[in-house]
């Protein structure tokens, strides 16, 4: 009896299992259907992509077991194209296009630039599917960053009160995600110039902090004129490196309005061939800044043999920032210390030396030269007296200076010769310019200053302190 009922379980059990095995079949084609055409293995020269390919065929083929059709490429980042993005279309059994058009669509999929990841292809039409073809491949940056801020037409005017404050904060956008370092470096020009300086750097990210006086700097760089206001391009190049080489993506201009403020150079002598010697605090010898070029500077006097330097900042023993001369060119300290300007004997010599331009001249001066007994400034700061007597130059008869001369309000003066005004110096120029005989009132703006005067050539400077 036992074993009776152990045959009719047996039995019943039997179409339990048939059943099973049917469904688990049935869903695995479900799953995964055998393909109704073949799409044949493709290989690339290289899965690393690069710009240079960019031209280079990529090409699909399949069996046209179907007939004339319309075949849909399609790849996806998945083996089962659980998302799908169209490639291109074939009326016959290839589909050609370029490496560049297959780097492009990648990226706009969300691949990674340098990333390195497997894309999976197949061949559509209607209802047939192709098997699925698959490699690794690592795209290469294709599109360049977009500035999101500033906004083409905005205004900066900048403050020479807060020179450590923000400015601007520039923003752009790029790609999500790079599989190697990028740098970007941010840039502006005058509008429709070429001649780009540069406001900063920064790695991997995209945005950067801009000073008032970082910018300020930058524009007065390019030759912008203070408190007037004027148009500059801005821009973002991302640079990238690999073993394919460096890649620069440039981002369109962004046009801003811009008024910077005064923020002037002063350049002092230094070295054997000048007054004080090479000490950084000797009552150094100004040069005379050019009254509407602020990188252009003159100095006409006497140099003795045979070298000297330019320092910005005078009693700093780092002796930075400094001036001098690299491969011929006008060169600053940044990179290493320039060789000096020489003279090959003593006398009395031009000197003009542009530090954006990079330019510089030294000629022997053979002019005119009138020695006077003293020389003094008039002006508002003083009752138009002749009360504040310059210094004359023990190296030098024809340069005079006066240091820590108080202007306690807005005014005007000029220079005299001799303690009358038979002889006097003007110009309109605040801060620096040449005087010339009877010419205008020097304005002038209320602190403390050093000043310099040439009688040679009537320059003047006023060091603000």
């Amino acid at each position: 009896m036992k074993n009776i009922f152990k045959i009719i379980s047996i039995l019943l059990l039997i179409p339990l299992v048939f059943s099973s095995c049917r469904d688990e079949q049935y869903d695995d084609n479900w799953k995964s259907a055998d393909p109704s055409f073949t799409l044949y293995n493709t290989t690339l020269t290289s899965n690393v992509l690069y710009p240079t390919m960019d031209k280079n065929p990529f090409r699909l083929t399949w069996d046209n077991s179907l007939g004339g059709t319309t075949y849909n490429v399609v790849f996806s980042t998945t083996s089962d194209f659980a998302t799908k993005i169209a490639f291109g279309t074939s009326n016959t059994n290839s589909y050609s296009t370029t490496i560049g058009a297959l780097n492009t669509a990648l990226l706009q999929a969300g691949y990674s630039p340098y990333g390195l990841k497997k894309v999976y292809f197949r061949v559509e039409s209607g209802t047939k599917v192709s098997n699925a073809v698959s490699f690794d491949v690592t795209p290469y940056p294709a599109t360049v960053p977009v500035i999101t801020n500033p906004t083409a037409g905005k205004s900066y005017v900048l403050n020479k009160n807060l020179p450590e404050d923000n400015a601007l904060t520039m923003l752009w956008s790029d790609y999500n995600a790079y599989g190697v370092d990028v740098t970007y470096t941010i840039e502006l020009a005058k509008t429709t110039a070429t001649e780009f300086v540069t406001l900063g750097t920064v790695k991997n990210l995209r945005t950067l902090d801009i000073t008032n006086k970082i910018f300020n700097d930058a524009v007065l760089k390019l030759g912008l004129v203070p408190d007037v206001e004027a148009s500059v391009d801005m821009r973002v190049t991302a640079t990238t490196k690999s073993v394919g080489g460096t890649i620069n993506k440039v981002s369109q201009v962004v046009t801003v309005k811009v008024t910077p403020y005064v923020a002037f150079k002063n350049l002092f002598l230094v070295g054997d061939a000048t007054a004080a010697g090479w000490s950084t605090n000797n009552n150094n010898q100004a040069i005379f800044r050019d009254a509407s070029n602020l990188n252009k500077f003159y100095f006409t006097g006497k140099f003795g043999t045979s070298m000297f330097k330019l320092l910005e900042i005078l009693g700093d023993n780092t002796w930075q920032p400094q001036w001098g001369v690299k491969g011929g060119a006008v060169a600053n300290s940044d990179g290493g210390d320039p060789d000096p300007f020489t003279v090959s004997s003593a006398g009395y010599y031009s000197f003009e030396v542009d530090i954006l331009a990079k330019t510089y001249s030294i000629t022997p001066y053979s002019g005119a030269m009138t020695t006077y007994t003293s020389i003094d400034i008039a002006g508002s700061l003083n009752g138009w007296s002749g009360s504040t007597v310059l210094t004359q130059s023990s190296f030098d008869p024809h340069q005079w200076y006066i240091k820590d001369l108080v202007v306690s309000s807005n005014g005007e003066a000029k220079f005299r010769a001799n303690g009358n005004w038979d002889v006097n110096w003007g110009a309109g120029s605040e801060f620096s310019g040449q005087g010339t005989q009877g010419g205008a009132n020097i304005p002038l703006n209320a602190g403390t200053y050093d000043v310099y005067f040439n009688d040679i050539d009537g320059r003047y400077v006023f060091v603000k302190k």
